[in-house]
């Protein structure tokens, strides 16, 4: 009777084993990591709301731009929705957006008034005619998010109003 009882639990592992390697894996549900740490879904991108009370309000933005090696630094006016070529540096700054009360509700980025109490400007800096940065820089903030270049620091430091 023993090796009965032993003969079906070989038949029993074996059938198992069989019908293991033949199962197809089943996809995972989106948001589920996989065994291996990946996501199976891809990050959000972030959508820019400018509220139509800031919309046309602003003309233009301030950023001092640190030479680090001279230990030297200068302010450009960069209008918003332009660009501006650093003289010497081979860098241009754009000014793609201006923000007066930053505010982040999920991946909507937004203005909760016109009164600059958070300001923010999204900008992209070009290298050798390749995009190197495209983020934001915070007034009141200026290390958060900041770009990290070998030579150069960028800080948001004055907004202008448009007249």
């Amino acid at each position: 009777m023993g090796s009965v009882v032993r003969l079906l639990a070989v038949i029993v592992v074996v059938t198992a084993a069989i019908s293991g390697c033949s199962k197809k894996e089943e996809p995972k549900p989106e948001g589920m990591a996989s065994p291996h740490g990946e996501m199976a879904t891809k990050k959000k991108e972030s959508v820019i709301v400018v509220p139509e009370s800031v919309k046309g309000k602003w003309k233009a933005v301030k950023i001092a731009v640190t030479d680090k090696d001279a230990n030297k630094e200068t302010i450009y006016t960069v209008n918003i929705g332009s660009d501006f070529a650093i003289p010497g540096s081979g860098l241009s700054i754009v000014v793609d957006t201006f923000l007066p009360h930053f505010t982040m509700d999920g991946t909507t980025l937004t203005s909760q008034s016109n009164e600059p109490k958070n300001p923010a400007a999204q900008i992209r800096i070009i290298e050798g005619g390749k995009e190197v940065f495209k983020g934001w820089l915070f007034s009141l903030y200026p290390t958060t998010h900041s770009f990290n270049h070998p030579k150069y620091g960028f800080t948001l430091v004055d907004f202008i109003p448009a007249s």
